[in-house]
């Protein structure tokens, strides 16, 4: 009898099914999400706090801007007229840009005429003759002395023989021969002496004349011939001497070029050999070289003499301190008319701006301690004024950990080892290189090495399955 085997068999059977319904359940459920898991799931993150630490450092606030080395003296050389028929042509160029130059060198050549330099504060303005007077006439007297050519017995300030002299040495120094004051070929001195010559026969004639007079009658006469005949000798003589006063050498306005300072370099150079002239051919630069940019509005205010700056060359990475010198009180007008017309000073890649006078910002100054390299002239450099800095080290936080309160409180938001989130009230002083000087009105509730918070980071959706 094996009929009381079904029973354990079904048993069996029951319990496997159990088992396979059981983890199918399971799996069911690992495949399955519901719709609040779903939105559960699409929701964001909490957000991350971004922190900083309190630090102690020396802050600067900083003014930075374009600027550009100039020197102290930018002096443009006017051609010299030709002296005969033709226009003016360049025939010698002795020096290429960024040379050097000393007192009484050529350094243009045009039409056969010289230019050369010499030391002097007041620019020509006018052809220096004989009998001319003053303050530029001395300027010459002295910039010849120093080369070796005295005026004499002249008077400082009088173009007199003695300048003659210094003027016609000069000329022949520099290899040329200086131009006449009186293109005549001395015409008006031979005529002036023969004018005498005859004056004094005239009054020898009438001299002897009354000595030889026997005739009581012609007396009377012959005095006053004798007397006119003096007269006209002193005309003439007086006339034979404003002739050689005259005549002479003199140094036309396009022949010199004076600068307040040596040595004077050559800033640009804007012809060749052969080139005709217009304008002004060569521009030469005097005195110590210095950085001038403009400050904006806002920035005037921070910025004032005696402050220090960083000259920084971007294409060598050198380096310099100055010190400000000036900081003008207006803003400097820059015209935008006519192309070729432009004014001195930096700040290229500016917007196009209307016609006229544009104000482009207010002209800072800066003088080296040390003389800056020639070869900076005319390159645009990188200002960095500091406008202001704390007293030692100080305690700083970054700029954006500091907030104000709808109560108007100044906070930074210092995050505690326990997480904690901890609103302190501070004083902010120096601003600069992205920090800001902060001073807690509670002592000890904030100090270096804190945790500030700084901002919150962008929350990133998850995934969805």
């Amino acid at each position: 009898m094996r009929r009381p085997l079904a029973a354990p068999l079904l048993l069996a059977a029951l319990v496997v099914g159990a088992v396979f319904l059981t983890g199918a359940g399971v799996v069911a459920g690992t495949l399955v999400t519901s719709p609040a898991q779903l939105a559960a799931n699409a929701a964001p993150p909490p957000p991350d706090v971004l922190t900083a630490p309190v630090e102690h450092r020396v802050l600067h606030e900083t003014v930075v801007l374009r600027g550009t080395v100039v020197a102290g003296q930018t002096v443009r050389v006017a051609p010299p007229a030709p002296g005969g028929e033709g226009a003016s042509v360049v025939t010698k160029v002795p020096f290429a840009t960024g040379a050097t130059l000393r007192p009484g060198q050529v350094v243009l050549e045009v039409s056969g005429r010289p230019v050369v330099v010499l030391k002097g504060r007041l620019p020509v303005y006018r052809d220096l003759r004989p009998g001319a007077t003053g303050d530029d006439v001395a300027q010459l007297q002295d910039a010849l002395a120093a080369l070796g050519h005295d005026r004499g017995d002249d008077p400082r300030g009088t173009f007199g023989a003695g300048t003659k002299d210094a003027v016609t040495d000069f000329y022949s120094a520099a290899g040329y021969v200086p131009r006449p004051a009186v293109a005549d070929d001395g015409a008006a001195v031979d005529g002036a002496r023969a004018a005498v010559t005859a004056a004094e026969r005239a009054a020898e004639d009438t001299r002897d004349a009354l000595l030889d007079n026997r005739d009581a009658t012609r007396t009377k006469d012959l005095r006053k011939a004798r007397g006119r005949a003096a007269a006209d000798l002193a005309d003439a003589r007086t006339a034979l001497a404003r002739a050689r006063a005259a005549a002479g050498p003199m140094v036309p306005a396009g022949e010199v070029v004076f600068v307040e300072r040596f040595p004077a370099r050559v800033a640009s150079v804007g012809v060749v050999p052969g080139s005709p002239v217009t304008g002004s051919p060569m521009t030469l630069s005097s005195g110590r070289l210095v950085a001038q940019g403009h400050l904006h509005d806002h920035q005037k205010g921070m910025v004032r003499p005696g402050q220090k700056v960083r000259i920084l060359d971007e294409e060598t990475g050198d380096e310099v301190t100055a010190d400000v010198v000036t900081v003008a009180d207006r803003a400097t007008p820059r015209h935008t008319g006519p192309p070729g017309d432009a004014g001195t000073g930096g700040g290229g890649g500016d917007a196009e701006q209307p016609p006229g006078d544009v104000p482009v910002g207010y002209l800072l100054t800066a003088a080296p301690g040390e003389d800056l390299p020639p070869g900076l002239a005319g390159r645009e450099v990188r200002l960095t004024v500091e406008a202001a800095s704390t007293d030692g080290e100080a305690l700083v936080v970054p700029v954006t950990a500091v907030s104000a309160g709808a109560d108007g409180r100044t906070v930074v938001t210092a995050v505690r080892a326990d997480a904690r989130q901890d609103r302190v009230e501070v004083r902010t002083g120096t601003l600069g290189d992205g920090y800001v000087e902060v001073v807690p009105l509670a002592a000890g509730r904030l100090a270096a090495g804190d945790e500030v918070v700084t901002g919150v980071a962008p929350a990133v959706p998850r995934e969805t399955p």
